[in-house]
């Protein structure tokens, strides 16, 4: 059997891999870095600074164990010199992988032709079944000033050489507070504008509120219930280069203007789906506002064709991706076959602190009618919490009159690791008085887990 899959990120290389596993023939086209825009643009370099933030908020805070480190000092062109260090390393490490596992990587931009038939070049290439997986592109506002220079999206800012010292960000979801958490340790004066009335809309409402809360005790300004008008070059300074110049982002709250000044201003008001340059028409694939339609077993309305990741416009999240490109594999392998349940899909926001969540948030359960219970604990509670000076947080469960776990919201020390606890026990089946009895070592910040209930 031969598949073919368009798009090298996680979704794709994922795919690709599992499929050469199961014996099958399988090309890859990548028409740009192989690994997609979460290990070159998005996921990989994001963390690999939040590690190097974390480590500066450390040593600002030794001296409360006892320990003197001096003055601390961002080098931030080795910041990023590691980064990229870092990226490329990865990067090297998937291709290897390709090369071992027999899949046949392809350089070039892909198209359909036909349902039967991609182009990359001129070349022709046809397969039993093919994969899409494009994955998303940077949402850029229709505003004035969003050509300007200074004004980038995610991948612009990691591409910085220097710090600014002053950068405003449009937008305070799960990108925009990340890069607010990591830019404000490295230095810079960090804004955030959010257009809704708090930031992370989707996320628990006190788990929104108290990380807000926390970065703005770190000296992040926030400015909600905003809605940017422009961004405007500042007064032009004699002989600054146009790239250098000031700019002011002008919005509008509570029926007033406001404004901040910038160096950079980063636009992280999310992401769409990416298949512009695919040609979809041609293959008669149908889309809903720019997003390829899919089943549940990731089918596309053409016989033989899939997609998966964030092309599909569902959660964009390369663990959503994965996920989705072996559920194709197994539609494929099994033939005719429906699936009548999502997955869970836990998240994540690396700030500092942490936040992560899986499931129902209690908002959530009230506007579908689902009875619930709470249960809260705090990590001002925890001893390990304690000990590593980390007790900024809160969990909260969500619970079913039954029992059932319906949701976890975790804010503190490795949330993404204690709401994948929670997440395995959803998936398994296991409730309220299966986690009430689990026994977790102490000290460990595990026991959150368990002291609300």
């Amino acid at each position: 059997m031969e598949i073919l899959i368009i798009g090298a990120g996680p979704g794709g290389y994922e795919t690709a891999l599992e499929a050469a596993r199961r014996g099958w023939k399988v090309t890859l086209v990548e028409g740009g870095h192989v690994g997609g825009v979460c290990l070159n643009e998005g996921c990989i370099p994001t963390k690999a600074y939040c590690r190097s933030a974390e480590i500066v908020e450390e040593i600002r805070a030794c001296g409360e164990f006892g320990i003197s480190a001096g003055e601390c000092h961002v080098d931030f062109a080795s910041v990023k010199a590691r980064k990229d260090r870092i990226v490329a390393e990865l990067r090297g490490n998937v291709e290897a992988l390709l090369e071992a596992s027999g899949v046949r990587l392809v350089r070039g931009m892909a198209r359909f032709r036909d349902a039967g038939t991609v182009l990359v070049g001129e070349d022709a290439y046809t397969a039993d079944f093919i994969v899409i997986a494009t994955g998303s592109r940077p949402s850029m506002l229709p505003l004035p000033g969003m050509d300007l220079p200074g004004v980038v999206d995610s991948a612009g800012l990691l591409a910085l050489d220097s710090l600014p010292a002053r950068l405003c960000i449009i937008g305070g979801g799960v990108i925009g507070l990340e890069f607010a958490s990591v830019f404000r340790s490295f230095g810079s004066d960090v804004t955030v504008v959010e257009y809704c009335r708090e930031v992370l809309p989707n996320f628990d409402h006190d788990i929104a509120k108290r990380l807000r809360q926390s970065l703005s005790k770190r000296g992040v300004k926030f400015s909600l219930g905003s809605g940017v008008i422009a961004v405007e070059e500042a007064d032009e300074v004699p002989g600054t280069p146009p790239a250098s110049r000031p700019l002011e982002v002008k919005w509008l709250r509570k029926g007033g203007m406001e404004s901040c000044m910038a160096d950079k201003v980063l636009v992280a008001a999310g992401r769409k789906p990416d298949c512009s340059r695919l040609c979809v028409d041609a293959a008669g694939i149908a889309t809903d506002r720019g997003a390829i339609v899919v089943d549940s077993c990731m089918r596309t309305s053409v016989p033989g064709i899939f997609a998966i990741g964030d092309v599909t416009g569902g959660q964009m999240l390369a663990h959503a991706a994965v996920h989705q490109g072996k559920t194709a594999l197994d539609a494929i392998s099994a033939g005719d076959v429906s699936r009548t349940s999502s997955p869970l899909i836990p998240s994540a926001v690396f700030t500092m602190p942490e936040a992560a969540a899986v499931g129902l948030t209690e908002d959530a359960c009230r506007e579908k009618g689902i009875p619930f219970r709470t249960f809260k604990s705090f990590f001002r509670n925890n001893g390990k919490a304690v000990c590593l000076g980390q007790t900024d947080g809160l969990c909260k469960i969500v619970a079913g009159q039954d029992g059932d776990i319906l949701g976890c919201h975790v804010l503190g020390p490795h949330a993404s690791a204690l709401v994948q606890e929670v997440s395995v026990l959803m998936s398994a089946g296991a409730g309220i008085e299966e986690l009430a009895h689990a026994v977790h070592i102490h000290p460990t910040l595990g026991e959150v887990l368990q002291s609300g209930l």
